[in-house]
């Protein structure tokens, strides 16, 4: 949410119909996977399937080989949950009988440690202004204030356990799901909290595209 605000009480995030199976971020042009592109299933029918009203399944659904190939590691056989453990006592847990997860881990486990919730922030400058044209730009704003303020709580991107983001134009966001896969590449690395990406009719700030928040655990 914008500085010095909240959400509006019920109407400034509704969200929409088209639930999608791990819903986040998408896929990028180089291979390289970004949070949430969904399972390998998603990619292989263009779309996602629901999982859970008012998740909408994330952009970039034609995940790459090398992609799906990321969280491998993580992903139990036959079944058997898998368990991949990054920094902070962050483990992100992949069950092998569900579709391969691209871009997002199914469920993070957090050793014990310090909750820090990251209110959403969206493509606001020092002056409270919104910055950027479109939902690339504006993503990439939104993401580098969100690691600024964990960083400043003493949490880096692997220490974060679950992102939302919130988009006001879905297609749109997920038109661009390439871009916005390389922007979470270069900002937070190859570390997949578990992710939604939900439609609103709007956002506090109202040229605001994107809004995102968060969960950190740091030890």
């Amino acid at each position: 949410m914008s500085a010095g605000t909240g959400m509006s009480a019920g109407s400034d995030r509704p969200a929409e119909d088209g639930a999608g199976a791990g819903a986040g971020l998408g896929a990028d042009a180089d291979a390289d996977t970004s949070p949430g592109a969904g399972t390998s299933a998603d990619a292989d029918a263009g779309a996602g399937a629901k999982a859970g009203a008012g998740r909408e399944a994330s952009p970039g659904a034609e995940a790459s080989n090398a992609g799906e190939a990321s969280n491998a590691g993580e992903t139990g056989v036959g079944g058997e949950a898998g368990v991949g453990v990054s920094g902070g006592g962050v483990e992100r847990v992949n069950p092998g009988h569900l579709a391969p997860p691209t871009g997002f881990s199914h469920a993070v486990r957090a050793a014990p440690g310090t909750l820090v919730f990251l209110a959403g922030q969206t493509a606001l400058d020092g002056a409270g202004r919104i910055v950027g044209d479109g939902i690339v730009e504006q993503f990439e704003r939104a993401l580098t204030n969100l690691l600024d303020v964990a960083a400043a709580s003493g949490a880096g991107p692997s220490d974060l356990a679950k992102l939302t983001v919130f988009a006001v134009d879905v297609a749109d966001y997920r038109r661009h799901a390439r871009e916005i896969g390389r922007v979470w590449k270069r900002l937070a690395g190859g570390d997949y909290p578990a992710m939604a990406v939900i439609g609103a009719t709007r956002l506090w700030d109202e040229t605001a595209l994107v809004e995102i928040e968060g969960i950190a655990v740091v030890r």
